[in-house]
């Protein structure tokens, strides 16, 4: 096909104001993902669209496979917490209510 560019399982992208860290979580416009490398702002690095990831969670709720997880980017955590966040996976794997890490799927089509 002539007009495929790539199977868009992560883009390039350039990060924002105070960079971006390897494995937590960032929004860019509507997309949501996971950088795969640190970088400086206005540097470009990979930006993971797909997958499976373990990240940081939120403590107070549980999860159970199949909940959406927000991005809680002040506290850069996922969460349940609707308000103020912004929706960007679905949870695999149930998580305790006192758990600090949550297992997550991005581009899930609940998302």
């Amino acid at each position: 096909m002539k007009n495929f560019i790539q199977p868009g399982n992560s883009i390039s992208a350039v990060a924002p104001v105070g960079g971006v860290v390897s494995g937590i979580p960032v929004i860019v416009g509507s997309l949501a993902g996971i950088p795969g490398t640190t970088a400086l702002e206005a540097a470009e690095y990979e930006l993971h669209l797909v997958g499976v990831y373990d990240i940081d969670k939120a403590t107070g709720a549980a999860w159970a496979v199949g909940d959406k997880i927000y991005w809680d980017a002040t506290a850069k955590k996922g969460t349940k917490t609707t308000t103020s966040n912004t929706l960007f996976a679905v949870a695999v794997a149930a998580a305790a209510s006192g758990d600090t890490t949550g297992r997550i799927r991005l581009g899930a089509p609940a998302v």
